[in-house]
């Protein structure tokens, strides 16, 4: 049992690490975007960095593996590593996102501009390590879910919005009326069929791309821990097991009684036991109590 919730402990100690890493990174980022003054080369600087999509996308990430963090740390402490589809969700847009800004700044941007002036600065955070970092943390720390079709549809969410958006201040609007110039060069520099047509299927095929390698880590995740279990508790008794991990974790400092409803659910989804995990629950709980000194706290009082 100590080696089962080694495993979901680390689980969650490389989404907290990977997860605080790409938050700090685009707070550096973007700070330096903020203090930044623009020059000939990149005019959206201070204030105006947030009309770019390279500045919202990074924010968008970070936000979400922000969320993220929580849960590593309940995870941490309840052995029980979880996160709700809808966080999850908002980490796949965010990571499509990010990846969609590092692919247009390798291709497109640094053939145009030099790869040197594209990620140096502020730009190395948010062009290169952030996009790079949240595509690793997502696709092989994160893998806690398996991600469906519905769900790349649904990352595609912020990069239509940034679009039409772009496209109105700087098409419809222009920036003698207020709106934007064409800071990317899509729009001045080629047909507006063009962009328009390849923006969403381009974004698609990243999103796609990314959900098959979140998928496969989570399969070969899954599949590792199924393989483990069914050999450790396959002819094991699980009431005796959860008991016996009921005593070990007794403590007389411990008032707070974390059940591992996870690591038992595990246990019993692999074993041959008739039990429920509801006994199990009540066994753990029961058996904690009895040799848990919490109870005992006379010794304690002056």
């Amino acid at each position: 049992m100590d080696r089962a919730m080694k495993i979901t402990k680390r689980q969650c100690q490389l989404a907290f690490f990977s997860a605080a890493v790409v938050v700090i990174c685009v707070c550096v980022g973007v700070t330096m975007n903020l203090t930044t003054i623009a020059d000939e080369n990149f005019d959206h600087m201070g204030l105006r960095t947030f009309c770019m999509f390279t500045v919202n996308s990074n924010i968008l990430c970070a936000a979400a593996m922000a969320m993220v963090i929580p849960y590593t740390l309940d995870g941490l402490r309840t052995h029980n590593y979880h996160m709700p589809r809808w966080i999850v969700d908002l980490v796949y847009m965010g990571v499509t996102a990010v990846a969609l800004t590092f692919l247009v700044s390798l291709f497109i941007l640094s053939p145009a501009k030099g790869f040197v002036l594209i990620f140096t600065g502020s730009r190395f955070f948010l062009h290169g390590v952030c996009p790079i970092l949240a595509i690793v943390a997502f696709c092989f720390f994160m893998s806690e879910k398996r991600l469906t079709i519905r769900d790349s549809l649904l990352a595609l969410i912020p990069v239509l919005i940034y679009a039409i958006v772009y496209y109105v201040m700087v098409a419809v609007l222009g920036e003698e009326k207020g709106g934007w110039n064409d800071f990317y060069g899509f729009l001045s520099r080629l047909p507006h069929w063009i962009p328009l047509t390849a923006i969403m299927p381009l974004t698609f095929l990243i999103a796609t791309g990314i959900r098959v390698l979140h998928n496969r880590s989570y399969d070969k995740r899954k599949a590792d821990e199924s393989a483990f279990f069914t050999q450790l508790f396959a002819d094991a008794d699980v009431r005796r097991i959860v008991a016996a991990m009921a005593r070990s974790h007794s403590s007389a400092r411990i008032l707070d009684i974390v059940i591992p409803s996870r690591i038992i659910s595990i246990m019993l989804e692999h074993s041959k036991s008739d039990a429920t995990l509801e006994e199990c629950c009540e066994i753990y709980l029961k058996e904690y109590m009895e040799n848990s000194e919490v109870l005992n706290l006379e010794k304690y009082w002056i």
